[in-house]
């Protein structure tokens, strides 16, 4: 019974004990929010590379865009997919690791609404096709690459999402 009673006053290894408690928790939140923010940061990579892409297709010349099929010349396509996945028109190093070129599509959609100021006299009255006014569209599925995956501890089956549309002004 004495050494029942000196077993239970013992402190000298609480500091451990607790340790050993605590270091679990303490690890997956340290290591989640490493996680949780890759994930955030590369959805940004995202968002941001698709909003450039439209910007950079709003400024192609009126040539490339034809709304009678609706299509985009194909040169000026892939120029546009070049931009979301890399950041250059002639391509290089993709933004996201495992970002292929058939992630991204590039959609080309008319409007012909006549109440618009810019189709009535502005600056599309002249386009070929009747005054339509060509709004390009950039949308990216990439697949999600974790924190932890490049050091070979996990897979994801997550994909990033982004959408941007932009009105062709031409060059």
């Amino acid at each position: 019974m004495i050494q029942l009673r000196r077993l239970f006053a013992d402190r000298s290894a609480s500091a451990a004990a607790e340790m050993a408690l605590v270091l679990p928790i303490l690890l997956v939140l340290m290591f989640g929010s490493f996680e949780l923010g890759n994930y955030f940061l590369s959805e940004h990579v995202v968002d941001k590379a698709v909003r450039d892409a439209a910007r950079y297709a709003a400024r192609l010349p009126m040539a490339d865009y034809d709304c009678t099929g609706p299509t985009v010349d194909s040169t000026a396509q892939q120029q546009i997919r070049n931009i979301a996945r890399t950041g250059d028109p002639a391509g290089s190093t993709a933004r996201l690791r495992d970002w292929a070129d058939g992630d991204t599509a590039v959609t080309l959609t008319c409007n012909s609404d006549t109440t618009n100021s810019y189709v009535n006299g502005g600056i599309y009255a002249d386009f070929p096709n009747g005054g339509e006014v060509p709004v390009v569209t950039v949308s990216a599925t990439v697949p999600y690459n974790t924190f932890f995956g490049a050091f070979g501890l996990g897979a994801s089956t997550l994909n990033l999402n982004a959408r941007s549309q932009a009105a062709v002004i031409g060059a």
